[in-house]
């Protein structure tokens, strides 16, 4: 084995000493670097709030009034600024009481506290309505026994409704046809709250319904009035008249008289049978005078008409194809093979509507027989250019109360109508 030299082992550590050397002076110079950042002093951050303004000096004020500086003066930034002045406009342009205006999210619950024995608002209030039933006001200052037909818009004004919600029961009561017709149709008025009409109701001269009104066959008998024996065959227009029928029954009776009974009354059973006379037949049979000679003859009775002209009219057949549904008539239905309840309630709803505006609404008809309308339907044709059209802005008040789909919301119709006009 050949012996090591001693140069050779002097190199070898020569190089671990060289090495060794330059660790030590790069962990002293980052060692000194280190010690030299930690001994420099930084700078403090500061992440607290910007500095206070000075104490605020409040008074009493009423936010509504407010501009953009009289909010920052109160201690706002200029985005909290016009945050409220939005939210002002969204809640209709006006704050109505503290706790509406609590709600504003730029406006904290500590500054709200801080301000809120200044503001000059209500606590509360009800919510917003143009048909805002309870006013703020402490009493309702009833004057004793009055017809609300009578009082003006001073006098609602002074009971202690606002100038706007009197208005708006002056243009109800306008819509109405200028009165209030009971006290039930007193409380349906949207400005007068339940608990008003309760406080109000012993006072009201009104009558608590509306008297119904009077249907054809209905009328005021004069208990005073002396009759004096008559003929019902020799009476025209004005002799009924005089019995205390009106010209529309007067001209019914004398037309049953007519078409029914081929020209004059034979016996009383005959006068008792017309639905004009029913309800008055006791009062009058002790003066009817039947004439044998103002009887038609009993060879010219319904059996002895011709009956070449009955044979004639069955043998004239409608053609479906070509008639209007809306011109169709009730025996022209009958003809067709519907019942006579259907057929009677079609041609009285069609008169109701004013006509028919499609096929499909024809089948709404209550209680029809639908199956034989619907086959009615596909021959028939519908033309509605003589239907009366109208929109619920434009259409006339009669009309509304009388279409049997608007009749009973037409004051309230008419009502919105002229409030939002």
């Amino acid at each position: 084995m050949k012996p090591q030299l001693p140069y050779q082992l002097r190199k070898k550590q020569m190089w671990g000493l060289l090495v060794l050397g330059v660790l030590v002076v790069i962990l002293k110079v980052g060692f000194t670097y280190y010690r030299s950042i930690q001994e420099t002093e930084l700078p403090k951050l500061n992440f607290d709030s910007p500095e206070q303004p000075e104490q605020i000096l409040l008074t009493d004020f009423d936010p509504n009034a407010l501009n953009k500086n009289q909010w920052r003066n109160l201690g706002f930034s200029d985005q909290q600024v016009a945050t409220i002045l939005k939210y002002k406009q969204a809640v209709g342009g006006k704050f109505k009481s503290k706790a509406q205006l609590k709600k504003c999210y730029a406006i904290s619950n500590a500054k709200y506290s801080e301000l809120k024995d200044y503001i000059l608002l209500p606590e509360i209030t009800s919510q917003s309505s143009i048909f805002a039933t309870k006013p703020y006001r402490t009493t309702l200052k009833i004057p004793g026994k009055f017809n609300p037909n009578n009082f003006s818009l001073q006098d609602w004004m002074t009971m202690g409704y606002s100038e706007r919600q009197a208005e708006s029961i002056l243009r109800y009561k306008k819509s109405l046809g200028g009165s209030f017709a009971s006290k039930e149709q007193f409380a349906e008025c949207f400005i007068i709250s339940t608990d008003d009409f309760n406080k109000m109701r012993p006072y009201l001269l009104l009558p608590d319904r509306a008297p119904s009104r009077p249907t054809h066959n209905i009328y005021t008998l004069n208990k005073t009035k002396s009759y004096r024996p008559f003929d019902p065959n020799t009476l025209d227009i004005n002799g009924w008249k005089e019995l205390g029928f009106s010209e529309r029954q007067a001209k019914s009776i004398l037309k049953y008289k007519d078409k029914i009974l081929n020209g004059s009354f034979r016996n009383l059973e005959d006068v008792r049978k017309s639905y004009i006379i029913q309800s008055r037949f006791e009062e009058l049979k002790s003066f009817i005078r039947l004439n044998p000679k103002t009887i038609v003859s009993s060879s010219i009775t319904r059996s002895s008409i011709d009956n070449s002209k009955i044979r004639a009219k069955t043998k004239e057949k409608t053609n479906f194809s070509t008639t209007d549904i809306n011109k169709i008539t009730y025996r022209q239905l009958l003809e067709f093979g519907l019942d006579k309840q259907s057929a009677g309630r079609i041609i009285g709803f069609r008169r109701k509507l004013g006509g028919f505006v499609s096929k499909e609404q024809i089948l709404t008809t209550y209680d029809i027989d639908k199956a034989k309308v619907k086959e009615l339907l596909t021959i028939c044709p519908l033309n509605t250019a003589s239907v009366r059209k109208y929109t619920l802005l434009n259409a006339p008040e009669d009309w509304l109360k009388s279409h049997p789909y608007f009749k009973y919301s037409a004051a309230k119709i008419i009502f919105y109508r002229i409030s939002f006009k």
